[in-house]
């Protein structure tokens, strides 16, 4: 039986409900896509919390603020507060609260993360000779000259630490487009200095749900996290005692993600979001169960 919005509203006696104190979403291919919010998503948000439930948003994309998605969020029909947002952003400026404060930083990145930098007390810089923390981010702006800056510093000066906010090699796009993310500029920057990242902030980290935690009160046994990556929605919770649920509506399509071993398999498969409001573990079962047919 193919898993379809007909199957789910032919369902007989199956009332909607929740099924976790906390549901953390991830945004692009999960929420929405682009600029379009994607089937379910205002409807599921608004359901879960008439219920009750504590509802936030968990990003690995740096390029906008927290209170720029909840922005977007709120224009595209869902009501959001900046303090249900969290972002790699957030947890690589948290890292340079405990780690590096007041570091002269050079931020491959763009804007949001400068000013954010700045906010937290950091010199910002691209002489060789006095930085000390290079921050690869998803920037846009990417070229020669940062490339070279980084080159200066970590391999000529040898004296800096390098990390990065995010672990994506990718953003994804409607219509299966999409751009370079962090770790192409990670990549890049490591090839031509043999410098690894030391620390790699935003999701599966576990240290990034430490801090959400730690703000909200979320406990990971009474909590889901909604993604479309297996390499860093559905790891995320696998690191941190979460349930995972992984939704069909943006990187991974459903032959890769029959295909995932067992040890890297999302508890959830959701054909879109709203599946989240079926008895949990219904998919997954008949998925497999199509596979093994």
């Amino acid at each position: 039986m193919p898993l379809t919005s007909t199957t789910r509203r032919e369902a007989p006696g199956r009332a909607a409900r929740r099924h976790f104190d906390t549901y953390l979403f991830d945004l692009d291919g999960t929420i929405y896509l682009g600029t379009d919010l994607l089937p379910g998503a205002a409807e599921l948000v608004s359901t879960l919390r008439a219920q009750g439930a504590r509802v936030l948003f968990v990003s690995n994309n740096p390029t906008r603020s927290p209170q720029d998605y909840a922005d977007k969020l709120t224009r595209l029909g869902i009501p959001t507060s900046h303090e249900d947002v969290y972002t790699s952003l957030v947890a690589t400026v948290a890292w340079v609260r405990a780690h590096a404060p007041g570091a002269t930083v050079f931020p491959i990145s763009e804007q949001p993360l400068v000013d954010a930098l700045v906010a937290e007390g950091c010199t910002i810089s691209d002489d060789p000779e006095k930085i000390d923390l290079v921050v690869a981010s998803y920037d846009r702006s990417f070229d020669y000259r940062k490339l070279q800056v980084a080159f200066d510093t970590l391999f000529v000066h040898g004296r800096a630490r390098f990390v990065a906010t995010n672990p994506d090699r990718f953003c994804p796009f409607p219509g299966g487009r999409g751009e370079p993310d962090c770790a192409s500029v990670v990549a890049a920057i490591t090839a031509a200095t043999g410098v690894a990242c030391e620390a790699v902030f935003g999701k599966p980290d576990p240290a990034f749900l430490e801090i959400i935690a730690a703000e909200t009160g979320l406990d990971p046994a009474t909590t889901v996290m909604v993604g479309d990556r297996l390499s860093t929605d559905v790891a995320f919770a696998r690191a941190t005692g979460m349930t995972s649920a992984l939704v069909l509506t943006g990187e991974t399509d459903r032959a890769t993600a029959l295909r995932t071993p067992a040890a890297q398999a999302p508890t959830l498969l959701l054909e879109r979001v709203d599946d989240l409001l079926q008895p949990a573990g219904h998919l997954w079962d008949v998925a497999r169960r199509e596979v093994r047919a």
